[in-house]
């Protein structure tokens, strides 16, 4: 799989902080609705979430932030999935500025699958390990996004 565009959009100045950069919090957040978008890619739905009991967990998080994002400024997030088996997910997000092509921010996740009534992680299903295994790409394949 190549790295899809999971989420664009823009840098509002709402979202900056008093010395006019984008604010840790919404980098934050843009990356939240990327991965869900690639969530959604694999199969891991609102509606197979609600249908099965299960939701998502995020364990891990690192951010490394490489430019800053200014009001005005427009975005692209690029994702791929790491690593996907049992009950993990571990992927990587590259934030863009679309007008200057500029690494922004990259992010990597490690999440869990979870039982939301046992409040446990749990295995994929076979069939979203079966599809999900088919869109990784190791780590030591990075195209972008450092």
């Amino acid at each position: 799989m190549n790295e899809d565009i999971t989420y664009r959009g823009v840098v509002y100045p709402w979202q900056c902080d008093h010395m006019g950069h984008m604010n840790v919090m919404w980098y934050v957040g843009k990356f939240d609705e990327a991965t869900w978008n690639l969530f959604q890619q694999v199969g891991i739905t609102p509606a197979y979430l609600r249908a099965n009991g299960r939701g998502m967990a995020a364990v891990d998080q690192h951010i490394e932030y490489r430019r800053e994002l200014k009001a005005g400024d427009v975005v692209a997030v690029h994702s791929r999935l790491l690593d996907f088996a049992g009950k993990k997910i571990r992927l990587r997000h590259a934030m863009h500025n679309v007008d200057t092509d500029e690494l922004a921010a990259v992010t990597t996740l490690l999440g869990v699958h979870m039982d939301t009534v046992a409040r446990k992680a749990c295995p994929f299903p076979p069939d979203l390990l079966a599809r999900g295994l088919g869109m990784v790409q190791p780590d030591s394949a990075r195209a972008t996004g450092g």
